[in-house]
């Protein structure tokens, strides 16, 4: 009968493989394996996506051609892919450009759905359930590549 392990399962900050800014989250996944997430560069990846390991080939085929050209990967063979941030009440933050050599993140607020529009909006799967908010396309602001923090921080991912 194999028995439960429980892992020392503690986050932290560590300097990016990728970017090399010190503000790369470090998540357990189990007892060998971590996730990274920079809020550096705005790219993601964990210890199995790496090539050999993980099925790349199955995995973008649903991703945008820009995710494809601004994949990175880093000394350890871990292949880096660009966020894309949604908090429903606050905005959202994703890669916009026509490529990887022209690009930059893209911040959107959200705002409340009228309640004469909520019918517009249903939650995929649950019955008389609406979104409460939407993203205004108006509201569109570019930032650097380099300026995933502050795109962030124009939606308020950071407020308290």
């Amino acid at each position: 009968m194999a028995q439960n392990k429980i892992y020392n399962m503690t986050d932290n900050l560590s300097v990016c493989p990728k970017c090399t800014s010190d503000a790369c989250y470090v998540t357990p996944i189990n007892e060998f394996h971590n996730g990274y997430y920079c809020f550096g560069c705005g790219f993601q990846t964990s210890d199995l996506q790496t090539e050999g390991e993980f099925n790349f080939e199955e995995y973008e085929e649903t991703l945008p051609e820009l995710f494809k050209d601004l994949k990175h990967k880093d000394d350890k063979g871990r292949v880096w892919y660009p966020t894309v941030i949604n908090v429903h009440d606050k905005g959202m933050v994703f890669p916009n450009g026509p490529g990887k050599d022209n690009w930059g993140w893209a911040a959107t607020l959200a705002e409340p759905v009228p309640e004469e529009e909520k019918q517009k909006y249903p939650i995929p799967g649950s019955k008389d359930e609406y979104y409460t908010h939407r993203m205004n396309k108006k509201s569109l602001q570019m930032f650097q590549p380099n300026e995933f923090i502050e795109a962030c921080d124009h939606i308020g991912v950071f407020d308290k």
